[in-house]
């Protein structure tokens, strides 16, 4: 099992957001999940990426216990073990689309030498390659949700959490991206875990949760 998740509270002041959610997912497999606006979604991926703390329950990544680990520990391991890739990018406009890939692996210690070379491999990869050297305003919605998923890969994750990675792409580049994320899963064995409103992403999953008031139905 990579990913378990045993009842998960979260509540925001008096909002409870997540109420008492029990989840397992399995290496290599593509879960999405599912659910209004509002339904808790993305508190409960972030909880499962370990950004966010339940003020319940327990997250076991691989067979570890994250709940266990101080933050130094955690944060380490969560840069070796986790990719995320955000509907909004979250690149850095100062820098160029390779520094931006480059960046969780300088954080690893990984040495520059091999972080850049595989870093231009997965730029070839994903077919941005001739864009190495551009910052984040001189690429499209489609090329810069690319480098963002290189950044995630960087680090060779078990894991790929996304959360509505093709929210703000057109239909052919959003379906680009869907047939990536297959891909890769085909390729490396990674599990994927994404929330998304496309109902075409989700029809392609391995299975799909449904997040209803902060339950899973």
């Amino acid at each position: 099992m990579m990913i378990e998740a045993h009842n998960i509270y979260k509540s925001f002041g008096n909002v409870d957001v997540i109420k008492g959610i029990d989840i397992q997912i399995d290496k290599g497999e593509i879960v999405t999940i599912v659910g209004a606006s509002g339904a808790g979604k993305t508190t409960l991926l972030q909880i499962i990426g370990t950004l966010e703390k339940a003020d319940k329950g327990e997250v076991i990544i691989n067979w570890q216990n994250v709940n266990k680990m101080n933050p130094k520990t955690l944060a380490a391991f969560r840069n070796k073990n986790i990719g995320f890739v955000f509907q909004f990018h979250h690149l850095l406009p100062e820098f160029t689309a390779l520094e931006n890939i480059c960046i969780p692996a300088y954080i690893a210690g990984i040495s520059k030498s091999i972080t850049l070379n595989k870093a231009m491999h997965l730029l070839e990869y994903l077919n941005i390659k001739d864009r190495a050297n551009h910052k984040p305003s001189m690429l499209s919605g489609g090329e810069q949700q690319r480098v963002a998923v290189a950044r995630a890969l960087i680090n060779d994750p078990a894991i790929i959490l996304a959360d509505e990675p093709s929210g703000n792409l057109d239909s052919q580049n959003a379906k680009e991206l869907h047939e990536l994320f297959f891909r890769l899963r085909e390729q490396t064995g990674q599990t994927f875990a994404i929330v998304t409103h496309n109902p075409e992403l989700a029809a392609m999953a391995d299975r799909t949760l449904t997040i209803k008031d902060g339950r899973i139905y």
